[in-house]
């Protein structure tokens, strides 16, 4: 089978399955299954595909028609510039997340003390300790299997003396103070995880998601938890729904928060929410 001809198959399945941006998946597969780049469709289109090659396609084409995430048959994805390692343990880092990564840098100093709380794949903190100086950090998240994840991310970008994970029940296992609290906590509705995405309903952690009736139930614990981990002038950080702006604003102001700020993405939907600890 010669290379374009493969390409065109797998986005003819892709499309079957109603997958979205099936091309671009479909050139992705192909590409981590041939160690080839964005190029080689254009430049070297009767390349041919070895037997093993073409079986693995097939098989990854498989997989993501059957809307398992590209980033868990990849076993990796991007994010800040940076590869992390996620499986079905971990929620997908994605570009909206970004925002608050980038918001936070905004604020943070050489050898600031930060806690990622919900830290999942370590995304988050692990990115803010690549691109600072001196600072150091820790993880907090209640799945072992996610840590795990976390640990192996940051062996992979060296950062294994700045950074630390552990298993702790929102605050339970958290010692000491830190400059800057982060977070993206589980804020979608009970009732509309079965309105998700397939990729996300069915293959994603279900911890990582279920923010309970409304969606502002840890928002409201960690808001309040947080002051005893923050000290004076010590920031606290969220990831928001596109519509939860307003609350989650009022949930801070009304644990003390001052300084209490909406930041929106590039969409224009609300996206962070961050506040001072007085």
């Amino acid at each position: 089978m010669k290379y374009k001809a493969v390409y065109e198959y797998g986005v003819q399945v892709l499309e079957q399955a109603e997958v979205p941006e099936a091309a671009l998946d479909a050139r992705l597969l192909l590409e981590e299954t041939c160690g080839t780049d964005r190029t080689t469709l254009f430049a070297h289109p009767d390349k041919e595909l070895s037997e093993d090659e073409w079986k693995t396609y097939k098989d990854y084409i498989q997989k993501r028609a059957e809307r398992i995430p590209l980033q868990h048959i990849l076993g990796k994805t991007e994010f800040m510039g940076l590869t992390f390692k996620v499986n079905k343990d971990v929620l997908c880092p994605r570009p909206d997340t970004e925002v608050l990564v980038e918001e936070v840098m905004k604020y943070l100093h050489d050898g600031m003390r930060i806690l990622d709380m919900c830290t999942g794949s370590g995304c988050i903190l692990l990115s803010l300790l690549r691109y600072s100086n001196d600072c150091v950090g820790v993880g907090a998240d209640l799945s072992p299997e996610a840590l795990q994840v976390a640990k192996a991310n940051c062996e992979e970008l060296g950062l294994e003396e700045a950074a630390s994970f552990i298993e702790s029940n929102l605050f339970e296992g958290v010692e000491g103070k830190f400059e800057i609290i982060v977070s993206n906590p589980p804020y979608i509705k009970t009732e509309e995880i079965d309105t998700l995405m397939p990729e996300v309903r069915n293959h994603e952690p279900m911890m990582a998601l279920d923010g309970l009736e409304d969606g502002l139930h840890f928002y409201r614990l960690i808001s309040k938890q947080a002051k005893d981990y923050l000290p004076g002038g010590g920031m606290l950080f969220f990831e928001i729904g596109y519509d939860q702006g307003e609350e989650v604003q009022q949930i801070m102001l009304e644990n003390g928060y001052q300084e209490v700020h909406l930041v929106k993405d590039f969409a224009g939907l609300d996206r962070v929410v961050y506040g001072v600890k007085i």
